[in-house]
């Protein structure tokens, strides 16, 4: 079986706005051709592993979740040398049983955003990606053991919606999203999943509940006070998760179970000859592999 190196490459959200473990950390300043990612990419090594680490929201958590350069940050992750990467996200809750503290390892998406890039294809070059199953189960499988070795709370599985916010969801509209099987509600995994499908990167998330949103009669209204407290512990569990899971997936890797590295094989429809010469030097880094870039 084949190994290549791995890169990790950590999104952090809401309370996670850096990687304390992260040796020999070096910023990195990136442009892209969507413009500037949400910070800084800081990179290092945790047990050996090559990392590298992005705030979404910026330093000092100023960007919000519309408006957050989604395609300017899997670009940079992706120009950085990332080989697969990890979202760790703050999170509502739909389910009694994933109480504020439990780590949701997400396996799907519901997609309710309406005011963003979703896609690095266009006009003059275009392609479809499978989102069928957009978690890669490797990723899943070694966040699920680190959960389990740490003995943080968990469940394998779960489907996650996307709002656009930034304001919380209405009680209807939480109970809606509770009718359609929800389990979690959040406002940045999409389009952020749907652009490392087309980057050819693996993903996973972690989205760590800190609230009932405001279907739960007992719990009230969610408040961002009551966020902050949560907060504070999940952001202890998640770094002592990222730790665990970069030694436990290790230096070297093997391809997605999905083979998600190649996926842009099948989703390219637009012929060399009828590609749009601007828009594929755009793409230089997310399909440099189908452009021989």
């Amino acid at each position: 079986m084949t190994t290549h190196k791995r890169v990790l490459g950590f999104i952090g959200g809401s309370g996670v706005y850096s990687v304390d473990a992260l040796e020999g950390a070096e910023t990195v300043d990136m442009e892209t051709p969507w413009g500037k990612p949400s910070a800084a990419l800081v990179k290092g090594k945790m047990s050996g592993v090559e990392a590298v680490f992005l705030a979404r929201h910026g330093a000092g958590h100023r960007i919000p979740p519309g408006e957050i350069n989604y395609r300017a940050n899997i670009d940079a992750l992706k120009r950085a040398g990332v080989t697969d990467v990890i979202s760790v996200s703050a999170c509502g809750s739909f389910r009694e049983k994933l109480s504020p503290g439990t780590f949701v390892i997400v396996d799907q998406f519901i997609d309710r955003t309406t005011t963003r890039e979703k896609s690095f294809f266009g006009t003059g070059f275009v392609a479809h990606v499978s989102m069928a199953h957009p978690v890669c189960p490797a990723l899943g499988d070694a966040v699920e053991a680190s959960c389990k070795a740490l003995n943080i709370s968990h469940q394998r599985g779960g489907t996650y919606i996307t709002i656009d916010g930034p304001q919380f969801s209405s009680l209807a509209e939480s109970n809606l999203y509770r009718s359609w099987d929800c389990d979690v509600i959040g406002m940045t995994n999409m389009p952020e999943a749907k652009l490392a499908r087309e980057a050819e990167l693996p993903y996973a998330t972690v989205a760590m509940v800190t609230d009932y949103d405001c279907w739960h009669e007992e719990e009230g209204p969610v408040e961002v006070s009551q966020i902050l407290e949560t907060m504070k512990l999940n952001t202890a569990n998640a770094a002592r998760l990222i730790a665990d899971m970069t030694e436990r997936l290790g230096p070297q890797r093997t391809g997605s179970p999905l083979g998600i590295e190649t996926v842009l094989d099948q989703a390219i429809i637009t012929p060399p000859e009828a590609r749009d010469p601007a828009v594929a030097k755009k793409l230089s880094a997310v399909a440099g592999r189908i452009l021989g870039d």
